[in-house]
């Protein structure tokens, strides 16, 4: 497909930032995962990058860096994304108010980092040429809203706890629940009446 200049300067913009490591040395990485506490526990004190708190958001240790090897810094861009547009949402998913929970549920944080590399690979956006009709699809979403990729990740969160629930799922069936949860965003991508991420039909899930 011929990219039209502005389609083309954010697939670009996209994919930098899918390439970029998170560095627990860069400062601007360090405030970005400051500010995804405070955006989460607003009335509790980080008491350092590295510390049990973390444990309470769903990482897997007291040092929340080593869980972005899968996706990079871009999955903790789409943590913080979520919890400052769909606070709501972000809480309910967080403290898993809704629904008979599993009592070995999924850790939210390491989950969420899982949700981007679906996405991406889901995309194929860092191929040279398109294999997917879903890529091209979502091109075009980004040529209306630079923020589409960000949106994505909210709205297959939420279709990610609902099919979590609508299984019964337990910790040993997360891959399972992705998995179908792939498979529903691009069927709702697919739709003909889809034309922003805000169309899709499991967009009426955030709040």
């Amino acid at each position: 497909m011929n990219l039209t200049p502005v389609q083309e300067e954010r697939l670009q913009r996209l994919k930098h930032r899918m390439k970029v490591y998170f560095d627990p040395s860069r400062r601007d990485h360090q405030e970005a995962l400051k500010a995804l506490w405070r955006a989460t526990y607003p009335d509790q004190e980080l008491q350092g990058l590295i510390s049990e708190q973390w444990k309470d958001m769903g990482w897997q240790g007291r040092d929340p860096s080593t869980d972005f090897r899968g996706a990079g810094f871009i999955s903790l861009e789409n943590l913080l994304f979520f919890a400052k547009t769909f606070s709501a949402s972000f809480q309910r998913l967080l403290k898993k108010q809704c629904g008979n929970r599993a009592t070995w549920e999924y850790p939210f944080a390491v989950a969420g980092v899982n949700i981007t590399f679906m996405i991406m690979q889901m995309l194929d956006l860092q191929s040279t040429k398109p294999r997917t009709f879903v890529r091209a699809i979502f091109i075009q979403m980004l040529s209306e809203d630079e923020w589409a990729f960000d949106l994505l990740y909210c709205v297959a969160f939420v279709v990610m706890d609902k099919q979590w629930l609508d299984k019964n799922a337990s910790y040993m069936d997360f891959n399972e629940v992705l998995k179908s949860t792939r498979t529903q965003l691009e069927r709702e991508l697919m739709l003909d009446d889809v034309m922003r991420i805000e169309d899709m039909p499991s967009y009426s899930l955030l709040c």
